[in-house]
């Protein structure tokens, strides 16, 4: 999977332990124990792998956002979550999100 500059970042420091995801066809096929390759943008030469300790289906971003910490998705304490929400929607779109629904991967560094 791709990730751009701060998550890959956030994800090497250990900050973060949930990745957001649409729970679109590609990742149906997760499953727990899985070893997952992110490739940082945009040059895709700099990897992290990590192991998928818990998949979280939601309807929303909002919804699966608003059941953690914000400190889970790598950010800090008092980080607002409404941003963090608006985040997703530059990347994924409202209409997408309600086709697929989202998917919250739990991961570990490895």
């Amino acid at each position: 999977m791709k990730l751009y500059q701060n998550p890959f970042k956030r994800i090497q420091s250990g900050n973060k332990r949930i990745e957001l995801r649409l729970f679109d066809e590609k990742r149906r096929n997760l499953n727990i124990g899985d070893i997952i390759t992110f490739s940082k943008l945009p040059e895709l030469e700099e990897q992290i792998s990590v192991k998928v300790t818990g998949l979280l289906i939601y309807r929303s971003f909002e919804e699966l956002i608003n059941d953690f910490p914000v400190s889970y998705f790598g950010y800090p304490e008092g980080y607002s979550k409404s941003s963090l929400i608006d985040s997703c929607y530059e990347v994924y779109s409202k209409e997408d999100e309600k086709k697929y629904g989202v998917l919250g991967i739990k991961i570990e560094k490895i």
